[in-house]
């Protein structure tokens, strides 16, 4: 059984009250994130106050803290992580630099990559890609699977039921736009 079907089958299950299907997840889907929240925070500057493992556990408490998670597939199951993820380091980037809340102009892999103490570019990213889901929910969701959950073309194709060719197109343009926005503060 593939391991995407298998965390699918494991995320039904759960959903469905079985909580030992939350107990055979956590293994198989924990890696994943701690991977995940690893390269975000890779890149960031050396003595960074919030390691991987600490980003990790914060967004899987979230995770399995609902009283009903109705996550459809593994791809799903990620995307909110990925969102929880972003929300964590907005706020810790927020409380680390309450006084400089100034949007910066940078490219979105720069804002995204944590690079040279990045975190006031994170701040304009998150306000941006708020904005951008208010106007465009579908782009805004693009730019998180691909960025924060770092999936492939396909696999956003898959998740969001549209065609490789439009994750592409909308990509392009969201990041267009972000730009825009990142750059007009």
């Amino acid at each position: 059984m593939s391991a995407t079907h298998n965390v699918t089958e494991l995320l039904a299950q759960w959903a469905n009250g079985d909580e030992q299907a939350l107990n055979d997840l956590t293994p198989i889907v924990y890696k994943e994130l701690r991977q995940l929240a690893a390269a975000y925070l890779r890149k960031e500057q050396q003595g960074h106050t919030l390691q991987p493992t600490a980003l990790v556990h914060e967004a899987y408490l979230r995770l399995v803290d609902q009283k009903n998670p109705n996550f459809q597939n593994r791809s799903h199951f990620f995307g909110v992580a990925a969102r929880l993820m972003r929300q964590i380091l907005v706020d810790h980037a927020r409380r680390r630099h309450a006084a400089k809340r100034a949007a910066v102009s940078v490219p979105l892999e720069s804002a995204v990559s944590f690079e040279n103490e990045r975190s006031g570019d994170l701040l304009a990213l998150d306000r941006g890609l708020n904005e951008l889901e208010k106007f465009d929910p579908r782009k805004c969701k693009a730019v998180e699977l691909r960025y924060f959950v770092g999936l492939s073309m396909e696999e956003i194709a898959q998740t969001l039921a549209v065609s490789e060719i439009t994750v592409r197109r909308d990509l392009r343009m969201a990041e267009v736009w972000l730009q825009n926005q990142i750059e007009g503060g």
